[in-house]
C-alpha cells in the first residue's frame, strides 16, 4: 500500500513539473529585459521630454510636433503659476494615464495647420516688424524659430490710443505662446539681429486677425 502511495505521489509531481523546453532561458530573459529598458528610454527621451518640457535631444519630437506642444505647455504652466501667485489656486493632481491621454490629445492639437507662415532673414544689426491687425478680444497663437544665430525681440501692441508690452527677449532662438488683444490695433514683434551672422526667422500664426503687416 505504501508503495502504491509513493508511486502516486511521484506521478503527481511529474505531471505538475513544467516542460523545461517551454521555459525561457536566462539569456532570453536578459534580452527581453534589455529590450524593455531600451523601449522605455526611447519613449522617455523621444516622446515624453519633448511633449512635456519642449526638450528634444533626438529630434523625434520636432518631427512629430511634440516639441512645440511641450514649449506651449511650459509657457502655459509659467502663466498659470504667475496667475496662482496673484490670485491663489487649488491643488491639482494627475495620474500617469491622464498624462499619457493629455499627451496624445495635445499631439493631435499640435498637428493642426498654421494659418500663416512668415519667413525673413536679417543681416547683422538689421531689424524689422511683423504685426497682426486684431480687434479687441481676438486671440492669436504663435510659434517661431531663429536659424543661423540668435535674435532680440519685443512683442508689443499699440492702437486706439493705447499700448502694451507682452514679452521680450535677448539672444533667443525660439518662442511660442498666445496673445489676447485687450484693444484694437497692431499686435506683434519688433525683431533686431545683434548677432554677427545672418539670422532667418520663421514665424507661424493661427487665430483671429484681419491681416499681417510687415515694416522695416
Amino acid at each position: 500500500m505504501q508503495l502504491i502511495d509513493r508511486m502516486r505521489d511521484t506521478m503527481q509531481l511529474t505531471a505538475e513539473k513544467p516542460d523545461p523546453a517551454l521555459l525561457p532561458t536566462p539569456k532570453q530573459l536578459r534580452r527581453s529585459t534589455i529590450a524593455a529598458v531600451i523601449g522605455a528610454a526611447f519613449i522617455g527621451v523621444g516622446v515624453y521630454l519633448p511633449a512635456e518640457y519642449g526638450i528634444d535631444p533626438t529630434g523625434v519630437g520636432n518631427v512629430l510636433g511634440l516639441t512645440e506642444m511641450g514649449e506651449i505647455k511650459q509657457q502655459l504652466a509659467r502663466e498659470a503659476a504667475e496667475d496662482e501667485a496673484v490670485h491663489g489656486g487649488g491643488e491639482q493632481s494627475s495620474s500617469l494615464m491622464e498624462d499619457m491621454f493629455g499627451l496624445f490629445v495635445g499631439a493631435a492639437h499640435a498637428q493642426e495647420a498654421w494659418t500663416d507662415t512668415v519667413t525673413f532673414t536679417l543681416a547683422p544689426d538689421a531689424f524689422t516688424e511683423v504685426k497682426m491687425v486684431m480687434a479687441a478680444g481676438d486671440i492669436v497663437e504663435y510659434s517661431w524659430v531663429a536659424e543661423g544665430g540668435r535674435i532680440n525681440f519685443d512683442l508689443h501692441a499699440h492702437g486706439d490710443g493705447q499700448s502694451i508690452d507682452y514679452d521680450r527677449g535677448r539672444g533667443t532662438t525660439d518662442g511660442a505662446g498666445s496673445i489676447e488683444a485687450p484693444f484694437p490695433g497692431e499686435h506683434g514683434w519688433f525683431w533686431r539681429n545683434r548677432d554677427d551672422s545672418d539670422v532667418t526667422v520663421t514665424l507661424q500664426l493661427r487665430g483671429a486677425y484681419s491681416e499681417i503687416v510687415r515694416s522695416e
